[in-house]
């Protein structure tokens, strides 16, 4: 049963309350549709509401951005100029400067693994031509998989703009290709550093700000992706989100990997795209409130008003005070949420006073 046991719990914190109460819950018989005068009136009341009632959950999260990676160098050589960290980069900019040479940023989701030069055919091929035409150079190049000698021409073009040698080849350390914009999130060589092949120079991000924030193993429901969440950033903003899905923990200062076991690191997508984190503080810790679930408009009490009701049918009833009079109505309950339960029958409307213990 859906709400077994938040209704078990329910029943013990209802004996509590009738033994606080006295005759509040037990009065005659405890059966629907029992009423009572004078003493068998409850020591308080409270009203029926509609009202919205959520189950969540609120942890600490850092900002970030998504997808973190390493570009790598693909040839040896000294690091002459590196994209200052926070710097977003776009296509045709130079993520860094290798022996004075810039290292230039192309869209596309196939890695530079050979030198390009005529003659070859391949899903790089095409890439590359797709960001030459992007970028103006290549008038006449009919975008295919063959570097022919349209390609070779544009990519001169290019390579003027850029003051290298235009040779017509495109080498391996010439260019980066990455899925879109990037952030710089740090600088991994320091300038005039010394990076073979695969040696480490920048870490870079999309720009699409998340915020990751770690769960119990206990909280696996909140991870399902598409939970939607709630985030108030450092700056005190407070903008709507959702769950993205579960990430690697980060290595740690040490050097070491976080401890997988202590939780589950979650990352949240902000609903409003690159903008909506836009001057915010990364280094500053934000609050993420999980959304479980969600009854919108519903009638709701105090949980200590629902009665366990005796007798064969059992179930749940609330007493309702009308004067000097009262009567016990079943109802059916539904989720709990801040010390309220989702109530419902054909005798429960917005308003009705209901029992409770003294306050």
């Amino acid at each position: 049963m859906k709400h077994r046991t938040a209704l078990l719990a329910l029943g013990a914190v209802t004996a509590a309350a009738a033994v606080a109460g006295g005759v509040l819950f037990l009065g005659n018989g405890g059966d629907a549709g029992a009423s009572g005068k004078g003493g068998a009136l409850p020591p308080a009341t409270a009203a029926v509401v509609r009202t919205d009632l959520v189950q969540s959950r609120t942890v600490d999260g850092r900002l970030d951005f998504a997808q973190r990676r390493a570009v790598k160098s693909a040839v040896e050589g000294t690091v002459t100029v590196a994209a200052p960290e926070g710097k977003t980069l776009t296509m045709g900019q130079a993520l860094y400067e290798l022996n004075d040479k810039p290292v230039t940023l192309l869209y596309g989701p196939v890695p530079m693994f050979r030198e390009m030069k005529p003659g070859d055919r391949g899903s790089d091929v095409l890439q590359l031509e797709r960001n030459l035409r992007d970028l103006g150079y290549g008038s006449r190049l009919y975008v295919d998989v063959r570097y022919d000698e349209d390609t070779a021409a544009a990519v001169e073009q290019w390579q003027k703009s850029l003051n290298r040698e235009p040779t017509g080849r495109v080498g391996k350390g010439d260019v980066v290709f990455q899925p879109g914009p990037v952030k710089v999130v740090s600088a991994d060589a320091a300038l005039a550093d010394q990076v073979g092949p695969d040696g480490p120079v920048l870490t870079v991000a999309s720009t699409k700000p998340v915020v990751r924030a770690q769960l119990d193993q206990t909280d696996g429901a909140l991870t399902s992706r598409g939970t939607k969440v709630e985030v108030t950033l450092p700056s005190g903003k407070t903008v709507a989100g959702h769950v993205a899905g579960t990430v690697r923990p980060e290595a740690s200062a040490a050097g070491g990997e976080a401890a997988a076991e202590d939780g589950i690191t979650v990352e949240v997508v902000l609903d409003g795209g690159a903008g909506a984190a836009s001057g915010e503080d990364t280094r500053a810790s934000a609050s993420v409130k999980f959304v479980s679930e969600a009854h919108k408009g519903v009638l709701a009490v105090p949980v200590e008003a629902v009665v366990a009701l005796r007798g064969e049918d059992g179930g749940y009833g609330l007493q309702v005070v009308e004067g000097a009079t009262s009567r016990m109505v079943r109802v059916e309950t539904g989720m709990t949420a801040d010390g309220q339960i989702e109530v419902s029958g054909p005798d429960v409307r917005e308003g009705l006073k209901v029992g409770v213990a003294k306050p």
